[in-house]
């Protein structure tokens, strides 16, 4: 579903709906997505209107880096602009030619820790418009660069509303591929997740297929992404709401899902409130899977991670 449709109960109790617009001004959409980039889209930003130099010849509107470490660029149209898609892949090919200029940045925002471990794997191109045309919408799948197509309205009330259209994931640099349990081909780059795929391969057949099964209820709902890094597979739709990491020695899949502890009554051994607490991935609430009796328990905040994205 690509068209968001809002309502308001009236005094009579019943639904009126509520029109979206578009911004008078470009840089509104701007200013407001740079403000809450992380809570909006899971990009921590970095800089705006960034010169890209005299050969792309361009001022990219944001550059942020993702919850997986990923480098990110952000253009916002207020409209729609057919020539979208030639300017994200303009803007990647300078950032993948400016490694080190992006890297010094990131340490002068963020720290030389979050510098060192920046993914260069597969740079992420963000189009926040007005709408897509579906000529754009069937290119984006047929280029090499990873690009997220972005739909926003504006409503009265202050209402800001963001829904991904289409998302390519382009293809890792050194053309790596993962098969998922069920053959699902995820591009992956050199290297791309050495401990946890040979915590995978050395798991017991038994909890290979219970990751089989549970990644069948990650990806139920059939809108989901499959993010393959190297400690952890992310499942993310606009940000990640469910990472998981393999246990092999200890015959248990852990998952990380976006879901307020706080609102959860934790069970010991099951459940974990992870804030303030370091682990590979992004979520709060850690789930410890190492049976089917598990995995079922674990389906509802699964689905509520799912529900609240």
């Amino acid at each position: 579903m690509t068209d968001l449709k809002l309502f308001r109960l009236d005094a009579d109790g019943g639904d009126i709906e509520l029109r979206g617009s578009t911004v008078a001004l470009e840089v509104e959409l701007q200013r407001r997505v740079e403000a809450g980039m992380e809570a909006m889209l899971g990009i921590r930003f970095l800089a705006s209107e960034y010169p890209t130099g005299p050969w792309h010849r361009g001022r990219i509107d944001s550059l942020g880096l993702d919850e997986n470490n990923t480098p990110v660029v952000i253009e916002y149209k207020k409209g729609s602009d057919s020539g979208v898609l030639s300017q994200a892949v303009s803007y990647l090919s300078w950032l993948c030619s400016a490694r080190h200029e992006f890297e010094a940045l990131v340490r002068e925002k963020l720290g030389s820790e979050a510098a060192e471990v920046i993914d260069w794997r597969s740079p992420r191109m963000v189009c926040i418009a007005a709408g897509f045309s579906h000529h754009d919408r069937v290119a984006v799948h047929r280029l090499d660069e990873r690009i997220d197509l972005v739909r926003y309205r504006v409503f009265d009330g202050g209402l800001l509303s963001l829904l991904l259209v289409e998302s390519a994931p382009g293809s890792a640099r050194s053309g790596a591929v993962w098969r998922g349990p069920r053959e699902r081909e995820v591009s992956a780059g050199a290297g791309w997740a050495k401990p946890a795929r040979a915590a995978l391969d050395a798991a017991p057949a038994s909890l290979r297929a219970l990751y089989g099964e549970l990644d069948e209820v990650l990806t139920a709902s059939g809108e989901v992404e499959v993010d393959v890094k190297r400690h952890y597979i992310a499942y993310r739709r606009m940000v990640n709401v469910a990472c998981v990491v393999f246990r092999s020695k200890n015959a248990e899949v852990l998952v990380y899902l976006k879901v307020d502890p706080g609102a959860v009554r934790l069970e010991e051994g099951f459940s974990r409130d992870m804030r303030g607490i370091g682990h590979h991935g992004t979520g709060d609430l850690e789930v410890r899977i190492a049976s089917a009796a598990d995995l079922e328990k674990a389906s509802p905040l699964i689905r509520r991670a799912f529900e609240a994205a």
